[in-house]
């Protein structure tokens, strides 16, 4: 896996670089890895969702490959961003499920962090415009947020890629999860009121 992980980051240098056959390359290395996280974010969804895990790995990927002015770090920086993308490509699903439902009470949950994730659509809502309003008071900690709930991070690599130490990462995390938990009770109690 070490092998793997700096084959995947001298891969993402050439990338940057501008040579095409990088990416080639580098697609059968990290495919397996987005599956896994595509499938650990949707293990987190209503068994009737109608997004596949395949699907969300390649709609993740050619976002990916599409970004431009992107300098890739490394491979934790990548999966990062990939987390990023599968979670709002999530919320855009969510957003048109809602929207066509048209009416109906949305009910909001608590952000529960044995599951790191939510179940329903109004949930990854809730969620989404919790971390939002996170990243506006504390950048940081909404950083580490979706890279150890979204991207699957250990606090390590969450450290190595935000260039902090783990201590930092880890009171950030504990901070972050007190944080949306009362956000989201706040969001629940205000939709029973």
């Amino acid at each position: 896996m070490e092998f793997e992980a700096s084959e995947i980051t001298q891969l993402l240098q050439s990338y940057n670089t501008g040579d095409p056959q990088a990416l080639e390359q580098l697609l059968p290395l990290i495919y397996g890895e987005l599956r896994q996280l595509a499938a650990a974010y949707m293990r987190r969804e209503a068994s009737d969702h109608t997004l596949q895990p395949t699907a969300l790995v390649h709609e993740a990927y050619f976002r990916l490959v599409d970004q431009k002015g992107v300098q890739w770090q490394n491979r934790s920086h990548f999966f990062g961003i990939a987390a990023q993308l599968m979670r709002r490509i999530l919320i855009d699903h969510a957003r048109k499920k809602i929207a066509q439902k048209r009416g109906g009470k949305d009910i909001r949950v608590p952000f529960d962090e044995s599951k790191h994730g939510a179940s329903t659509f109004s949930d990854i809502l809730a969620l989404d415009e919790a971390l939002k309003r996170l990243k506006e008071l504390e950048p940081r900690q909404a950083q580490v947020v979706e890279l150890r709930c979204f991207a699957g991070l250990s606090i390590e690599e969450t450290a190595e890629l935000l260039q902090t130490s783990p201590a930092t990462v880890k009171r950030d995390w504990t901070i972050a999860r007190a944080w949306l938990h009362s956000e989201l009770q706040d969001a629940i109690n205000e939709s029973d009121a």
